[in-house]
């Protein structure tokens, strides 16, 4: 028995739920089935499921090879239906990883997009603000906003953003627009409390140098949002990605400052791990999303 047909046979396992139901749902004796998922647990030196003489239940380690034997065997699958000519259209699923709310306010709409074009395919999109290991987490494809340090992942720039410092009108009129970021220390700041600089923001004279602010928070929450919407109602200053505050901007809700000190664009990836084949499915994507997040307009920050 192959590889290939070994995590086949133990995918059957994890969906039966047992192993006897495993035998007779793929046609296999008991004791092969048995002996396929010993060898593997044997190779792998973890065990991969607790067995009772009923059910079985998989380990942390199962579940991790459950995750990436399913895509294995799908690819493989796909893979060769795509040669064969069987399958002109993407099918399967698709994994996205996003920041959360550049994606639920620009991603989403193009899953949904893409959704309608290609019937066949199901995606699963994950939106959080913590790093993704794309291998490890099974993920297809991600939107990435920062500079990249994997030199292992495939990326397709699709634009620019900044970290802008914003406040409301009425906040001003009361307080003053800071001419400089030293000015910063006799302001009202709102901070949320997992972005990337904390209480340090950082920023660049026009000259180059770089210069860091330490700020003291009269409101801190712990969501961007919240922050904006307390800079919006007049609480304060934030410090926060141009994406964000871009409706509010462009509305006159919020009034960007201290341009001249903004440091240098940040890009924003499609990204992809290499060293998977690229079924139907992600390539579709691949090129269905960065066409349409090159247009948006607040991605053309640099």
């Amino acid at each position: 028995m192959d590889r290939l047909d070994q995590l086949s046979l133990f995918l059957a396992i994890v969906d039966a739920g047992s192993l006897a139901a495993a035998a007779r749902r793929t046609g296999r004796s008991p004791p092969v089935v048995t002996r396929v998922l010993g060898d593997l647990e044997t190779e792998l030196g973890v065990r991969l499921a607790e067995r009772t003489t009923r059910r079985l239940s998989l380990t942390d380690a199962g579940l991790r090879l459950a995750e990436h034997a399913r895509r294995l065997v799908g690819d493989f699958g796909e893979s060769m239906r795509d040669v064969a000519g069987e399958s002109a259209a993407p099918r399967g699923r698709l994994r996205i990883s996003g920041p959360l709310t550049f994606g639920r306010l620009h991603l989403m709409p193009i899953v949904t997009a893409f959704l309608d074009a290609y019937p066949d395919v199901t995606v699963e999109l994950s939106l959080e603000d913590r790093p993704i290991d794309l291998v490890e987490e099974g993920i297809d494809l991600a939107l990435r906003i920062a500079h990249l340090d994997d030199s292992a992942l495939l990326a397709r720039r699709v634009g620019a953003v900044r970290r802008v410092v914003v406040a409301s009108p009425r906040y001003l009129k009361r307080h003053g627009r800071p001419a400089d970021p030293d000015d910063l220390a006799a302001h009202d700041i709102v901070l949320f409390a997992n972005q990337a600089n904390g209480p340090e923001w950082r920023f660049q004279s026009p000259d180059g140098n770089e210069r860091r602010v330490r700020v003291s928070a009269r409101l801190q929450v712990n969501r961007a949002e919240a922050a904006i919407d307390a800079a919006r109602a007049g609480k304060g200053i934030v410090y926060v990605l141009s994406y964000q505050v871009a409706d509010d901007l462009a509305r006159g809700r919020l009034v960007r400052l201290l341009r001249n000190f903004e440091r240098p664009a940040i890009p924003v990836h499609i990204v992809l791990p290499t060293a998977r084949l690229m079924p139907p499915r992600v390539r579709a994507f691949l090129d269905f999303a960065v066409t349409r997040l090159q247009r948006l307009d607040v991605l053309r920050e640099g």
